[in-house]
């Protein structure tokens, strides 16, 4: 296995795995939807018109569990993971209890944004800034303006590559 796998989330690599083979399984099969078990015994479903959802929206695309996990494993592929992991980051923290922002947003911060930052999303020099002075006294929205501009950069570079890439224009022609 490539190194660079062994950052994402072992629990979206697995989906990526099932997802594979479910999409393998999809284009030999014609029923209407496919299931197969996770390792947690929940069924993953991918119905017949999920794929085709996923085009109308990133929203949409974000939304859906397996579509998530392959927009993921696409933008790992593109070598641009970090924009959809520091999004997800930054929904996550917009949940976290008050007690935790100051150590949860300091990690996000050095993570993403900060200089040296191992996987640095690219945001323009007066984004940085006003995160940085947000870091000062970090509320559940002291991530707003970078979430929004990394969106923005997904919606308009990655999400149409996305609906280009062979997996998906070959999934989304077996289901339509």
């Amino acid at each position: 296995m490539c190194r660079g796998l062994e950052s994402l989330p072992s629990t979206c690599l697995e989906r990526a795995k099932e997802l594979k083979a479910l999409i393998g399984s999809f284009l030999q099969k014609s029923d209407h939807s496919i299931t197969c078990q996770s390792k947690k015994n929940e069924k993953l479903r991918l119905n017949i018109d999920e794929p085709l959802k996923w085009k109308e929206s990133l929203e949409n695309l974000l939304s859906s569990q397996n579509g998530l996990c392959l927009f993921r494993a696409f933008l790992h592929s593109e070598f641009s993971e970090e924009n959809i992991a520091f999004y997800l980051a930054c929904e996550d923290y917009g949940e976290t209890k008050h007690s935790k922002l100051t150590a949860k947003a300091k990690k996000i911060y050095d993570e993403f944004i900060g200089p040296d930052a191992p996987r640095e999303v690219n945001l323009d020099h007066v984004t940085k800034a006003i995160t940085k002075e947000n870091m000062e006294h970090p509320n559940q929205s002291c991530f707003n303006l970078a979430k929004a501009k990394i969106y923005t950069l997904m919606e308009k570079d990655c999400y149409p590559r996305f609906l280009k890439s062979s997996a998906y224009l070959e999934l989304s022609r077996k289901t339509g």
